[in-house]
């Protein structure tokens, strides 16, 4: 992660071909700005993001702190943005995790280990 701060995103953009941004959320408990390096795919101008935390029970705390607190910080390569986080359902939720499977299989991997749903988060630019 400070590599892609101090490079504007020419290191660390991409992480196993995989493309990355940073989102920084509020602590939902501290208060503090909390960062996180994420995949993420694009639909459209709205950047998405998977809540995945390797599958295990629990949400990600970047997931639960943006549950608190949806307006959130984005950085894709030397670009930083204010936007709005929300969790994708239904139909929009079944085909933005095909967009995302699609750019890291692992994804499904996960889900199949889950015992909850993944939530898809979208990001749209405020």
């Amino acid at each position: 992660m400070r590599e892609y701060l101090a490079t504007d995103g020419e290191t660390g953009q991409r992480f196993y071909g995989v493309p990355a941004l940073l989102i920084t959320t509020r602590g939902r408990r501290s208060g503090k700005l909390r960062r996180t390096a994420l995949y993420y795919g694009q639909d459209g101008d709205r950047y998405v993001v998977i809540a995945s935390n390797g599958g295990s029970p629990e949400h990600p705390n970047w997931y639960r702190n943006l549950a608190a607190d949806p307006t959130v910080e984005v950085q894709v390569g030397a670009e930083r943005f204010t936007a709005r986080a929300r969790t994708a359902t239904g139909a929009e939720r079944a085909t933005l995790w095909k967009l995302m499977a699609g750019l890291f299989p692992n994804y499904d991997e996960y889900q199949a280990k889950a015992s909850r749903e993944i939530p898809v988060v979208v990001l749209d630019r405020t």
